[in-house]
């Protein structure tokens, strides 16, 4: 059974987004929204059709792929690292007290509720990136469709790599790193205005 957020937690935190939302939206702070997942070298296969007695295959190799972590906002600015290691909590502090290095004005991380999101190293940071001006705020449990970060992944494993970036690791390193970097350039995700929806 899926699980549900909690009512009064998830209306508390969709309010608290919205206004988020909105002062970014009028340039008062930088929101972006954080997550982390891996490209496997196995390829995800996509719905599709093909002829009787026709043989389609995509290319395959056992072993791990490349892990990647993003901050993503609305305009299609993307900040991000790529890592053949596990992501860990202490890998996480590290990039972001790299990203706290960068800010133009004061910042919002949006993520989920993921253990490595919530681990003791992170809580103990959190002070002094907000004397930074870098701010972490939580999603409701179970709330996946608040961060648009998802999308970024589905577009990245779904549409963005080719059959061909699978051939071998080196190889699809260098294209998962190719296509975050050209996120709000060559690639776009057309993202809608935030819509408060408490129910």
């Amino acid at each position: 059974m899926k699980q549900q957020p909690d009512s009064a937690e998830y209306r508390f935190k969709v309010v608290g987004l919205a206004r988020l939302e909105r002062l970014c939206a009028h340039g008062h702070v930088d929101l972006f929204y954080g997550d982390e997942s891996g490209v496997s070298l196995q390829p995800c296969v996509p719905y599709g059709w093909q002829f009787q007695e026709e043989q389609v295959f995509l290319p395959s190799t056992s072993g791990k792929g490349v892990n990647c972590f993003a901050l993503l906002n609305r305009k299609n600015e993307c900040w991000f690292r790529t890592t053949e290691q596990t992501i860990t909590a202490g890998t996480i502090r590290q990039w972001l007290d790299v990203f706290a290095q960068s800010l133009k004005r004061l910042t919002v991380i949006v993520l989920d509720n993921a253990p490595v999101h919530q681990a003791g190293e992170i809580q103990r940071c959190r002070q002094g990136w907000q004397e930074r001006g870098l701010y972490v705020f939580y999603l409701p449990a179970y709330s996946p469709h608040l961060n648009i970060a998802e999308v970024l992944w589905r577009k990245l494993k779904y549409e963005w790599l080719r059959a061909e970036d699978y051939a071998d690791k080196e190889t699809l390193c260098y294209q998962v790193w190719q296509a975050l970097a050209a996120v709000g350039k060559s690639l776009k995700i057309a993202f809608g205005d935030f819509r408060q929806n408490t129910n």
